[in-house]
């Protein structure tokens, strides 16, 4: 009899144009079609996109078992994973929602800290289109506004001051 309940599950609706303001079915759907996550490894000051990150798969997390207390990983290697959305204004396509984690990866002991609830609120934030990168450090800062320029000018020419001030980019 267990077998033949239906079990709920967590579906994410995948649109070919998530932007075609369909008005039926599935509207108000979460869609990750416009999400990216962008790791910075904030010692290199180098920045890249990763998309297993939208699982914890990333290369950065494969491997490490998560802890939620930063004491435990004494020697992690800091990160800022962050959640950039895309979405399209009447000037075009801009960097919409940006929001930013923070976690270290100690790869000897393989364990790492991050705080899986901040995580999962800093992305849903940044589908709903919040400018959150105030916890970031000056150096990140300019790493992420180099890559989101260098990555897209057009995207980056159209985002909000909000963003360009957020990352001291004006």
């Amino acid at each position: 009899m267990d077998e033949k309940k239906k079990k709920l599950g967590f579906n994410i609706i995948k649109k070919s144009d998530p932007m075609d303001n369909h008005k039926g079915f599935g509207k108000g759907a979460l869609s990750l079609d416009n999400v990216s996550p962008v790791f910075i490894d904030i010692d290199a000051g180098e920045a890249v996109i990763d998309v297993g990150a939208m699982h914890a798969r990333s290369v950065v997390e494969k491997g490490i078992k998560f802890l939620p207390n930063k004491e435990e990983v004494p020697n992690g290697k800091p990160y800022w994973l962050v959640w950039v959305t895309i979405d399209r204004h009447e000037e075009g396509p801009y960097y919409a929602g940006v929001t930013a984690c923070y976690m270290t990866v100690d790869r000897e002991i393989r364990r790492g800290y991050k705080s899986l609830p901040e995580h999962v609120n800093r992305m849903d934030k940044s589908l709903k289109r919040h400018i959150i990168v105030a916890d970031m450090d000056d150096k990140s800062k300019k790493v992420l506004a180099d890559f989101l320029k260098n990555h897209n000018e057009v995207l980056w020419n159209n985002s909000t001051d909000e963003l360009k001030q957020g990352l001291n980019a004006e």
